[in-house]
């Protein structure tokens, strides 16, 4: 701890001393925003993170339980005893639990197998606590007895390779394993091609004894170990899609409902051995085999199964989910924000997924609180923001947007996401290019935990990219929080964490001793995710002319034509993306013109109309929406960046454009181009406005 504060001294006093410049500040406000970050990354402690992380994983915390409003009250007060406004938002959403789950083999022999995970050596939490139930949220329900089936992976692809073979799952049960997919995609995959229900497993290969010791010796997946999860492949309440879930509004029937309708169950590779070792059929392809010490075959039978499903559906399916709101309110720009947040519910204990990054969040909050007691308010008004109901399908997050879509889309600056912030040493980052450039800088700021550099130090070294090159980051297709800030409203968004090797993911052994014996031992890395969040809020909150990069985000858009165009010309349609390629370098001219003109306008002293200016960037990201979003699905409305319908977790870049290639429909394809060509134009019509704005206004 003592060394660690020495590395912030450090850091600060070399910050104190290069040059002050920072974009989208002038020079003296520069320096004040460098000394106000540089006393935010001092104040996340480790020893306060680790208290946190153990007060909120000391149970089984899931959404629309008793656990899951305890730690809304723990978060609650904690914001109030740091002089924080505060707030909860309660939302009545459908969220069916499980009641009973059982699953045996009924043949060749039989034997009822036992779903709960059970106690571990050394960890109190799952050695004391009531375990959580084994399921996978939204299943559908039923009593089924079948032959089974081993689809690999679930995917697509995994059914078309069974059509060759000519295999059915149709009146089976489906047996596969994670990864690769989203869960979702292979329930609604296995329903479409007939089966009766759906096992899912988490294979050694990918998260067991394959990758590393087995929890609790080492940080993977013990053979009971169960991966719990939705199979929802939506945002939000699926009984009021694209609007807030308020109590009293009108709902989907439960006969339209887009949820799953068979069965589905998670178990551990230790049950499923016992389910797929008496397979018997023809020769797998050689990719299907996974870690279980036998030769995988895909059946169907000799054996079968016996699973059984009930939920609460028919009498308690709603349940009140609450979001909780810390709030500092701006000084001169309170209608606009900048909001930082994590998910809080969890499908066990959570400390990785997600107390880490709740507890990043709350120690952001703590950090901006005490500056704010010291009389540093900023500029813009700051949420920090825990949300309930993720790990269903995004739930608090999307009933907020859809509830508040007006006001966000006037006044959010951006949203930061922090979801699995910690759980190993290694740094990774991502969101809207626009924001890049500043997460890049602010990690120049932040020591790293080993010593050896600040964040984006030993970032660059463990990514080994060349000089000319920066680390790569991820782009943001869906699959958290981010999604109904960023898909369905397009607000730039950045997110950020340190990860490593672990395979507790959704499972009862996601506990604090997982996390103190080795996700991060010390506490080291959720302090930095916090310090890291404390910065880049205030980054964003006073600058005084917004500092999108918009010419590092029309770069990036160019770097996906030559991908698209390779698929044209599968298809030799004779389509190519050169109207797009042209709107993208209209952008990027007038990005740079944009940057001239702020630089110049900053360096004469605050531009007199940075408020219109400011106004105008919040419209170019905006502006690559549709508000009638993609045909496939019309909640997303982003047009850069969505999930792949038919992966879930991969991300989509053009979507709109993509998804008509993927439909062999050359004039949508057509169509589409143009469409989202014309967006590029009215986004570079937006930094046109704002470069208007500061260069033909005097300075104050």
């Amino acid at each position: 701890m003592r060394r660690l504060f020495s590395l912030v001294v450090l850091f600060s006093s070399a910050a104190s001393v290069r040059a002050q410049s920072l974009t989208g500040y002038s020079p003296q406000p520069a320096a004040r925003e460098r000394a106000a970050e540089a006393d935010a990354i001092k104040r996340p402690e480790p020893a306060a993170a680790s208290a946190l992380s153990r007060a909120l994983s000391h149970t089984t915390h899931i959404a629309g339980t008793p656990a899951q409003a305890w730690t809304r009250d723990l978060v609650i007060e904690r914001m109030k005893s740091w002089g924080l406004e505060t707030e909860v938002r309660a939302y009545e959403v459908w969220m069916p639990h499980t009641t009973t789950i059982g699953l045996s083999r009924v043949a060749p022999d039989t034997l009822a197998f036992r779903l709960m995970e059970g106690p571990v050596a050394g960890d109190s939490t799952a050695m004391t606590t009531p375990e959580a139930v084994i399921a996978n949220g939204t299943s559908g329900t039923g009593d089924v007895t079948a032959q089974i089936v081993y689809v690999n992976y679930g995917l697509i692809e995994d059914y078309a390779q069974l059509d060759t073979l000519g295999i059915s799952v149709r009146g089976k049960i489906a047996v596969t394993r994670y990864g690769r997919s989203f869960r979702g995609i292979k329930a609604r995959e296995a329903e479409r091609h007939g089966a009766l229900g759906l096992i899912i497993y988490s294979d050694p290969q990918d998260d067991g004894f394959a990758r590393g010791d087995v929890y609790p010796d080492g940080p993977m997946r013990p053979p009971q170990g169960v991966q719990r999860g939705s199979v929802f492949n939506g945002n939000g309440d699926p009984s009021t899609p694209g609007w807030p879930s308020r109590p009293g509004v009108r709902r989907l029937t439960a006969d339209k409902l887009d949820v799953p309708r068979i069965p589905v169950i998670p178990i551990g590779y230790g049950n499923a051995a016992e389910l797929l070792r008496g397979l018997r059929g023809g020769r797998i392809p050689q990719a299907w085999q996974g870690g279980l010490p036998f030769r995988y075959h895909i059946g169907p039978g000799p054996v079968a199964a016996h699973m059984v499903v009930q939920s609460d559906t028919a009498r308690n399916a709603l349940k009140q989910i609450w979001d909780t709101f810390g709030i500092v309110r701006g000084s001169e720009l309170p209608d606009q924000y900048v909001i930082i947040g994590g998910h809080r519910d969890g499908w066990g204990p959570g400390a990785a997924d997600n107390v880490s990054g709740t507890v990043s969040v709350l120690e952001a909050a703590r950090s901006i609180a005490e500056q704010v007691k010291a009389g540093m308010r900023p500029r813009r008004t700051i949420i920090f923001a825990t949300w309930d109901a993720e790990e269903w399908g995004l739930v608090g997050s999307t009933e907020y947007v859809e509830d508040d879509s007006l006001r966000l889309g006037r006044g959010a600056v951006a949203y930061l996401n922090q979801d699995v912030a910690a759980g190993g040493p290694s740094f990774g980052g991502g969101g809207s290019p626009s924001l890049r450039a500043t997460l890049r800088d602010v990690a120049k700021e932040v020591p790293d935990p080993s010593g050896k550099g600040s964040v984006y130090d030993v970032w660059r070294r463990t990514s080994a990219v060349a000089d000319s090159m920066e680390p790569p980051m991820g782009d943001p297709g869906g699959g958290s929080d981010f999604a109904g800030f960023y898909n369905h409203l397009g607000i730039p968004i950045s997110d950020w964490g340190f990860g490593g090797p672990g395979g507790v993911y959704h499972s009862f052994y996601d506990s604090y001793h997982w996390m103190e014996a080795f996700g991060d031992p010390g506490f080291a890395y959720h302090a930095t995710a916090g310090r890291l969040g404390a910065a880049m809020v205030l980054r964003l909150a006073n600058a005084e002319l917004l500092p999108y990069d918009y010419v590092e985000y029309a770069r990036t858009m160019r770097r996906y034509l030559a991908p698209l165009d390779r698929l044209l010309a599968e298809r030799k349609w004779g389509v190519t993306s050169s109207a797009l390629g042209s709107a993208i370098d209209r952008m990027e001219r007038a990005a740079s013109s944009w940057a001239a003109a702020r630089d110049a306008a900053l360096a004469a002293g605050t531009p007199a109309t940075a408020a219109r200016a400011n106004t105008s960037l919040l419209q170019v990201e905006r502006a690559l929406t549709r508000g009638q979003g993609l045909r496939t699905r019309p909640w997303y409305r982003n047009l850069i960046y969505a999930s792949d319908e038919d992966n879930g977790y991969a991300t989509m870049v053009f979507p709109s454009v993509n998804e008509a290639v993927r439909a062999g429909d050359r004039a949508l394809v057509e169509r589409e181009i143009a469409d989202l060509a014309s967006r590029f134009d009215a986004g570079t019509a937006a930094l046109a406005s704002a470069t208007s704005a500061i260069a033909t206004t005097p300075t104050r």
